[in-house]
């Protein structure tokens, strides 16, 4: 399990070797076709920004061999807003006096129908609070078998689970699970995540192993960028993919990196990152993975997504409420975070086209069930 193999690093010595790179090692790691991860962390640390401008045309040559010019195109569906948890960023928060939902089943499905008509969107991300009671194994299978005749991808991004559950999933339709880890920082973990199953570090980072032992086609992975230094909290990302990708080689990974927005609590982030950071970061990443997927949401403005999309990025969501109910109406459930990118589907779709790239909206077909 990951957990063992994460307490050999330690935290601040991670910091201090990011913080000591030089231009000598950036430029190593940019003449390095494969990179390991102190090239990783040359490539991130603050050395590396005047060199921005030579990452950006890596990163864009290494996306065009992997991928072209191609942007996935992703939705969410908030089914839950329930949550036992009580992390303090979050506006799921368990102790927020706000209004709780859990769609039913016909909730759901004229989600699925209102959804199609914003765009045709095959790959459908399925996102509740966790509360196992309400919105637990059971509860989502039903939600998977609903949607599924409306879309070929289906993706959750819940509570972590148990290997049998997550198998027990792709048996119902599920193609992918996403998983935040928030930060890899154990002790200020806690501190962010004071009650519920979510306070237990050790079973929420152990839970890529589980996905990947139960054969999940695809894992998405991220940290919270603004809770810790994000410069470390990726380096141990890094190593986490590493890790997982020695382990279970027949999966697919997409990272994300989600700036803090503001959310109910009232949560004022520890770090923010700049635009400059945020692109630098998706570069290295790029640099360092040829072919992981790198997803932007959006959280992030029009304008950015536009000018990263022939950077490294290569999915993206559009349309998001991020509510439950929200496609349908205009619920009283409070939303999640605050969405800044606001266009429609097709909106988004035609600066695509645009800029030379092509939307594609289906990543699975159900000939290979």
């Amino acid at each position: 399990m990951f957990y063992d193999e994460l307490k050999k690093y330690d935290w601040n010595e991670t910091t201090k070797a990011i913080g000591s790179k030089t231009a000598r090692d950036v430029e190593i790691a940019l003449s390095k076709e494969h990179l390991n991860i102190d090239d990783f962390m040359a490539l991130i640390s603050p050395a590396a920004s005047p060199y921005l401008e030579q990452m950006a045309q890596l990163s864009h040559r290494y996306t065009l061999e992997r991928f072209g010019k191609t942007i996935s195109m992703y939705i969410p569906l908030y089914v839950s807003n329930a949550c036992t948890n009580a992390c303090v960023y979050c506006g799921f928060n368990h102790a927020n006096p706000l209004t709780r939902v859990t769609l039913s089943l016909e909730q759901v499905k004229a989600e699925c129908e209102a959804i199609r008509k914003l765009g045709p969107f095959e790959n459908l991300l399925i996102v509740s609070g966790e509360f196992p009671s309400l919105n637990g194994v059971d509860y989502l299978e039903k939600v998977l078998k609903v949607a599924r005749p409306y879309f070929n991808n289906l993706t959750i991004e819940v509570m972590p689970m148990k290997e049998r559950d997550y198998y027990r999933l792709t048996q119902s339709g599920l193609n992918g699970v996403v998983c935040f880890q928030e930060t890899y920082h154990e002790e200020n973990y806690r501190n962010y995540h004071p009650r519920g199953m979510k306070s237990i570090f050790e079973w929420r980072v152990n839970g890529f192993d589980r996905m990947g032992a139960a054969g999940v086609h695809k894992i998405g992975m991220g940290v919270l960028i603004g809770l810790e230094d994000w410069r470390t909290d990726v380096t141990m990302m890094a190593r986490h993919l590493q890790y997982l990708r020695r382990n279970y080689w027949r999966t697919r990974y997409s990272i994300n990196f989600p700036r803090m927005c503001p959310a109910e609590g009232g949560y004022t982030p520890k770090v923010v990152m700049s635009d400059r950071e945020l692109a630098q970061l998706t570069f290295a990443f790029r640099i360092f993975d040829h072919d992981v997927d790198i997803s932007y949401s959006t959280r992030e403005s029009p304008s950015f997504r536009a000018n990263m999309m022939k950077l490294g990025v290569t999915s993206m969501s559009a349309g998001s409420k991020t509510e439950p109910g929200g496609y349908v109406s205009t619920p009283d459930a409070l939303e999640q975070f605050e969405v800044t990118d606001s266009r429609t589907p097709l909106q988004v779709a035609a600066e695509i086209k645009a800029l030379g790239y092509e939307p594609v909206w289906k990543d699975w077909d159900k000939i290979f069930d």
